[in-house]
């Protein structure tokens, strides 16, 4: 998004120092990996991924310092995500962007090396399976996040209004309503996949999601992205 090159970690609490606090930094189960296409094996028994999101209530759009997220009303299955890997509905509770100092190279995840300029995640959570978000996310099968590659290209209409709405939450800490906001807009017409068992790409780390990460990327022009 425009004009938010200096957000990121420095040196002193960036990835390479988490394993001091968090061990399973460490651990054989922990994102964000690089893809590689050719050894992605087909499997008969995942589903068609399906995002019911035509109830979805989009409430507030925030600046954490690190990235951009909007969180949704997850008190019930109004927005949920079915089909894939999961064995039932996980509830959207936010989503939110990943993207670099450096130009093209924002993207958590990398397809045969190959970095994107940005990374949508849109995290839900097994609402069937736990009590609340905070007890999903450690859980080995708690979360479920969508992952969407963004490249420079053409403009997209719906990524205006999420720009547009980035002056309300230029500093870190600021928060200010954000309504009516269906991400079904951004996502890719086609909805192939690669999914693997991961964790949090921040700390606590937790080995606790399955990642779904569309293979198909979205454009946004130059001036909408980082």
């Amino acid at each position: 998004m425009t004009g938010h090159h200096g957000w990121g970690y420095g040196q002193n609490d960036g990835p390479s120092q988490w394993h001091k606090l968090y061990p399973i930094a460490r651990g054989d189960r922990q994102s964000p990996i690089n893809i590689v296409s050719s050894k992605a094996l087909f499997s008969p028994r995942l589903k068609p991924l399906k995002l019911s999101y035509e109830g979805c209530t989009s409430l507030s759009i925030a600046n954490n310092g690190h990235s951009v997220q909007v969180d949704f009303n997850d008190s019930d299955d109004r927005s949920v995500m079915t089909g894939g890997p999961l064995d039932g509905p996980y509830r959207l509770k936010q989503f939110h962007f990943h993207w670099g100092k450096k130009h093209n190279v924002g993207s958590e995840h990398t397809v045969d090396g190959k970095s994107f300029p940005s990374e949508l995640h849109l995290v839900h959570w097994n609402a069937r399976k736990y009590s609340t978000f905070g007890e999903a996310a450690s859980a080995p099968d708690g979360l479920a996040v969508v992952g969407v590659f963004l490249e420079t290209g053409d403009e997209h209409p719906s990524m205006n209004r999420l720009t547009d709405a980035l002056y309300m939450v230029r500093f870190k800490g600021t928060k200010a309503q954000f309504c009516r906001f269906n991400p079904m807009c951004l996502l890719p017409a086609l909805r192939h996949y690669w999914t693997y068992p991961g964790s949090l790409t921040t700390p606590p780390l937790s080995e606790s999601v399955t990642w779904i990460v569309l293979r198909e990327p979205i454009s946004i022009s130059e001036k909408q992205g980082p």
